[in-house]
């Protein structure tokens, strides 16, 4: 008998985006800022849990009281538009925008499939990172055309090339549902079973009437925050007529590589611009944000806008030990072994087949950056002290009203047990994470043995696979054998190391065989390695218990099955107490503590500002000076390479202007391409990165060296003038007078 699988995520890992930023506030957030001097007295902070070990003290590490303080916006300010810090924005910037100008910001921004976007133009011009953009730069290459060796500029219209699969929504309307929802579940307890289900029921039909109303062209999503305390119907307008206008070449917009990333001082010209269109026209446009040639200075308040990914800001201090001492360096194990696999098969693959390998290579690379810094900010002792501090000061607040305590007072404790038991299944979350048919981390032939196992006997012949099996089978592409082989010995050394070389799944699957010669096996006689034939040998019944693949399948469906059920059940917990505790949270704060990012619509205050780095200090600013000094000091077929149109840059382009700027806004990943304005709703420039220091910003919001990465305004418009001779659109994106074409923009300009 075979046992069926559930593979439905239990904790969600993370998707491995791009990321942009993650930085601060204000001219410099004083980082002890908040709370009664001498309310803290020295914290311990515990260290790090071995992670096959319950939870329980460890040695202590002494914290200096103000560093130990909790700050004002340790949790950020990814502020929601629904609740927009007027007052707030008055007191720090001496600056009171109105509802208009709200409405303008929030009109102006566009989210597209995994970054943001911005109106920069009144007839649809929309500008967003280099690396949103990529994929879709490739997919209208002609063909032999190198559009990312060469990069592509249409110098009229009718040259603008038409991006199948892409599209840009924007925010056009936000209504609070919470009041609704509310009412449907009125009366019923939270321990009851069905509360759950009538909530979504009254929400999904919340969704269904408002998006019937909203009409053809639009969508809607509902968006929590607070961990469900408020809920909001955002209703979008989705454009799907989106044509590539500009793309700088690879080497220019991703100059500096993976070594570069998360790193200051930069310089890259990150940038892509795209237009929409409207039944065959240039959309014509009300709300966005001409480019400013006057720049900002140090000092200067700008905005971010943008749709930031996720954060962990609200989670509590048990939340995050677990992940600190589980998950994090779990994820960061999967991807360097992985990565290390890549890496391998790159150095013996011919440079024309890399194209897709490298790709693959720079998003771990990327996501190794990531993880890195995540599980070195989880394991700072001032972070976890500042967090220890905020959820005490939240736990008093609960425990001053009494029927906030009674309601929600033992939500912490009851959520530090939920942990706890999921610390006990440490080993299994190592050696189970990410395996399921959906992960591209993971070997083909295992990922299909795992959709095909619950559907093969031992010798039956199946003449009638479910659709749903042939469309998970489609989407497992192949790979090439060394790679399985490697990916496939990972997974086995993981097995080894978490289970024991002497338990009885491991020897079922290694037999007297090392973890590489039990992968090699598998590859070499599993029919599930290529997908070719994979349907057809199911239904000749060519596909027993007896493949490679399934036996593996077969030896730990137990210990999987067992692990994703308790799992499952802990997550169930886990959810509804983040939910309760959102809302005492809500009870509390209200909404002057933004939430964590939901890749929903905010707005993050800052300001320009460098800060100090690697003993000296990082200027707020870097030039076109400096992108010419690294390529000379690093030199050629080095990631700081240049392509050969920047190489002979014409007499007039003036290196000394702005390229790259650094400012104290609060972001993360999901606001690459974010626009980064000033005051007076121009473009000062276009967020693309977070520092090295910035990676702390998933658990806690710091200015003191943590920045957000942006492109300047005047680096774009230097090199769309000079470097591209794209004069229509420095016409268009500076004083908003449209050109067809550059010879008609040439005429209007010598007038």
């Amino acid at each position: 008998m075979y046992k069926r699988i559930q593979f439905t995520p239990v904790f969600p890992v993370l998707l491995l985006l791009l990321f942009a930023g993650c930085a601060g506030s204000k001219a410099v957030e004083d980082t002890a800022a908040s709370g009664e001097p001498g309310s803290v007295t020295p914290t311990e902070v515990p260290e790090t849990v071995p992670v096959h070990e319950p939870l329980r003290p460890a040695p202590a590490q002494h914290i200096d009281a103000a560093m130990a303080r909790a700050g004002r916006f340790d949790q950020g300010k990814m502020w929601t538009f629904e609740h927009p810090p007027i007052d707030y924005f008055a007191e720090t910037y001496d600056f009171t925008p109105d509802e208009e100008w709200f409405r303008h910001a929030r009109l102006g921004t566009l989210r597209i499939p995994g970054c943001t976007a911005s109106f920069v133009s009144p007839t649809g011009l929309v500008l967003t990172n280099h690396h949103c953009a990529r994929g879709h730069a490739v997919s209208v290459a002609l063909e032999g055309e190198p559009i990312l060796d060469d990069g592509f500029y249409a110098r009229s219209l009718g040259e603008e090339r038409m991006v199948d699969g892409m599209w840009a929504d924007q925010l056009v309307d936000i209504r609070d549902i919470t009041p609704e929802v509310e009412a449907a579940i009125a009366g019923v307890s939270e321990d009851d079973a069905g509360r759950e289900q009538m909530r979504q029921e009254a929400i999904n039909g919340v969704q269904e009437r408002i998006e019937a109303e909203a009409g053809p062209g639009h969508h809607v999503e509902i968006i929590s925050i607070y961990n469900g305390a408020l809920l909001s119907a955002y209703v979008f307008r989705r454009y799907t007529d989106l044509r590539l206008v500009l793309i700088p070449e690879l080497k220019i917009g991703f100059f500096g590589g993976d070594p570069d990333n998360f790193t200051y001082p930069r310089h890259t010209l990150d940038i892509a611009l795209f237009r929409v269109y409207d039944n065959d026209k240039p959309l014509e446009v009300t709300h966005y944000f001409p480019m400013s040639s006057k720049g900002i200075k140090a000092g200067d308040p700008v905005f971010v806008i943008g749709n930031p990914g996720s954060t962990f800001r609200l989670s509590t201090v048990a939340e995050l030990t677990f992940r600190r001492d589980v998950q994090e360096p779990a994820l960061l194990d999967l991807i360097e072994t992985r990565l290390a696999a890549l890496e391998a098969l790159q150095a013996e693959t011919p440079a024309e087949g890399q194209d897709a390998l490298v790709n693959r290579i720079f998003s771990l690379q990327n996501a190794r950056k990531l993880y890195t810094g995540r599980v070195k900010a989880l394991n700072d002792p001032v972070v976890t002290a500042r967090r220890m501090d905020a959820e005490e000061q939240f736990m008093q607040a609960i425990g001053q009203t009494p029927a906030l305590g009674e309601q929600y007072g033992d939500l912490i404790g009851r959520m530090r047990e939920v942990q706890e038991e999921k610390r006990t299944y440490g080993d299994a979350f190592r050696a189970f994470l990410a395996l399921n048919p959906a992960s591209s981390l993971g070997a083909a032939a295992l990922r299909r043995a795992l959709v095909v196992h619950e559907y093969v006997g031992p010798v039956d012949t199946l003449r009638n696979i479910p659709d749903n099996v042939h469309e998970e089978l489609a989407l497992i592409a192949d790979q090439p054998a060394a790679m399985q082989a490697a990916f496939l010995a990972a997974r086995f050394q993981t097995w080894s190391d978490r289970f024991g070389p002497e338990s009885a799944l491991v020897v079922d699957i290694l037999g007297e065989r090392s973890p590489e010669e039990a992968a090699q096996h598998v590859v070499e006689h599993s029919l599930l390695t290529e997908a070719a034939g994979v349907i057809e040998a199911l239904q000749a019944g060519s596909i027993t218990e007896a493949d490679p693949a399934i036996q593996v399948v077969d030896a730990i469906v137990e210990k999987l099955t067992a692990y994703r059920s308790a799992m499952a059940a802990l997550a169930v917990e886990e959810q509804s107490l983040a939910q309760q505790i959102g809302r005492a949270r809500y009870a509390v704060y209200g909404v002057e503590t933004p939430p964590d990012a939901t890749f929903s619509l905010r707005i993050a205050d800052g300001v320009v500002q460098g800060y100090p780095y690697n003993g000296t200090v990082a200027p707020p600013y870097t030039t076109y000076y400096g992108l010419y000094d690294h390529y000379y000091s690093y030199g050629p077929d080095t990631p700081w390479d240049m392509p050969a149109r920047w190489l002979t840059p014409p007499g007039n382009f003036e290196m000394r202007t702005p390229l790259n700027f650094v400012s104290t806004n609060d972001t993360i990943g999901g606001n690459s391409g974010s626009p980064v304005i000033d005051p007076d709703l121009r473009l000062a420039g276009l967020l693309f990165d977070g520092n090295i220091e910035s990676l702390s910003g998933d658990f806690i919001y710091l200015t003191d060296r943590a920045r957000s990465i942006s492109v300047d305004a005047r680096g774009i418009l230097e090199a769309l003038d000079d470097m591209y001779d794209a004069d229509r659109l420095v016409m268009e994106t500076t004083s908003g007078r449209f050109a067809e074409s550059e010879e008609e923009a040439d005429a209007i300009l010598s007038e």
